[in-house]
């Protein structure tokens, strides 16, 4: 069985720390490993769970009395006769300490019977390259948890009661007290009967089986914005699933995927293509028509004496800045090549070429003798 660690250590403090110091280390410990919070992270709720043991006993004026003076053993029922199983099964599980870290603000023990917000649904789109680049409206199916319209989301089957628990009277919460010998202590859970609902009905729905929700296809128009890029994640407010005795819905994220083109690529919002010309086109250059993505083209100019590999920018031919009026830089990459086959006279004119010294003054260039055997 593994030791337990020290619970001052655990929370960073020191055994003469305040109760302010305390719950301010055990704030700042738990936002950092709450399990909501920190997902990539496999150990993280095991570490929240040690916290949360440790801020229950130190933050609890008997309970850490009784920790100073036997330690871990103060728990243990078969060393002290006292009351062991863990603190932290009164409280109500991991969301009301995270209503607690990030804004429920209450900190007292109560059963999850108000108004939840519903879980958010993820799914992932993988669109076409050039829908990446300009955008698109696009309609999905998502399949989610709503409210069943038979019962209205309230489980019983229309025209039948429903009843206040007779065991919690109401409240969805069950108590359970404790005598030790350092004090009596009280816990709270969710009531068993009613599972913390506060309420029990005699018929369940026959549309729902009394959960009060069902499953359903609805289709739902998606914007995707020009520019976006793989791996990119949209939120769409409110359509993930319902809530649940009246909380607001959840949000659906969609995860984006962008397949690769057959010609183009992207290095953030510069575009990349390659165009081919021939020696004769690099060395004297030339202009031409290149196809830009979505169909159009644009006339290129290649400067006399571009060599293989360069590039040429095309301003603002690239891709659109995420809702932005502006545009990345097109990027053209030149490959030379070079014939398998030449005529007698082109095979005569690259020897006059490779034999030809520098020329004197009063002799062409090889750029000017290259025009001439051109016309």
């Amino acid at each position: 069985m593994a030791t337990k660690r020290d619970y001052y250590e655990l929370l960073g403090v020191s055994r003469n720390a305040t109760p302010e110091e305390i719950k301010s280390a055990y704030r700042k410990m738990a936002r950092k490993y709450h399990p909501d919070v920190n997902r990539e992270d496999e150990n993280a709720s095991e570490k929240f769970k040690e916290i949360n043991d440790a801020y229950e006993v130190l933050s609890d004026p008997q309970k850490r009395s009784a920790y100073d003076t036997y330690g871990h053993d103060a728990f243990d029922p078969t060393k002290t006769g006292g009351f062991g199983g863990g603190f932290g099964e009164g409280m109500g599980g991991f969301g009301d300490i995270f209503d607690l870290l990030f804004g429920g603000g209450g900190g007292g023990r109560r059963a999850r019977s108000g108004p939840q917000r519903g879980a958010d649904r993820e799914l992932r789109m993988d669109i076409n390259f050039e829908d990446a680049v300009f955008g698109l409206q696009k309609e999905i199916e998502v399949t989610r948890v709503e409210q069943c319209e038979h019962c209205k989301g309230n489980g019983a089957e229309p025209g039948t009661p429903i009843k206040t628990c007779s065991t919690c009277q109401g409240t969805g919460q069950a108590r359970t007290v404790q005598s030790t010998p350092f004090g009596r202590f009280e816990t709270v859970r969710p009531c068993t009967k009613c599972g913390g609902e506060g309420k029990t009905i005699e018929k369940p729905c026959s549309e729902c089986k009394g959960t009060g929700s069902t499953r359903k296809t609805r289709r739902i128009d998606v914007r995707i914005p020009a520019g976006i890029d793989s791996g990119s994640r949209l939120r769409i407010q409110g359509e993930g699933e319902q809530g649940f005795r009246g909380g607001p819905p959840g949000d659906l994220f969609i995860s984006i995927g962008v397949k690769p083109h057959a010609t183009f690529k992207r290095d953030g919002y510069t575009l990349i293509t390659t165009v081919e010309v021939d020696f004769v086109q690099a060395a004297l250059g030339s202009e031409m028509n290149i196809p830009l993505l979505g169909g159009a083209s644009h006339k290129l100019t290649i400067p006399e004496g571009t060599q293989p590999g360069d590039v040429i920018t095309v301003r603002s031919k690239g891709i659109p800045y995420l809702h932005s009026h502006r545009q990345g830089d097109l990027k053209v990459i030149i490959k030379v090549t070079i014939p398998k086959k030449l005529s007698k006279k082109q095979k005569e004119m690259l020897q006059s070429f490779h034999n030809d010294e520098k020329p004197n003054k009063k002799e062409k260039g090889i750029i000017d003798k290259m025009k001439d055997a051109m016309g």
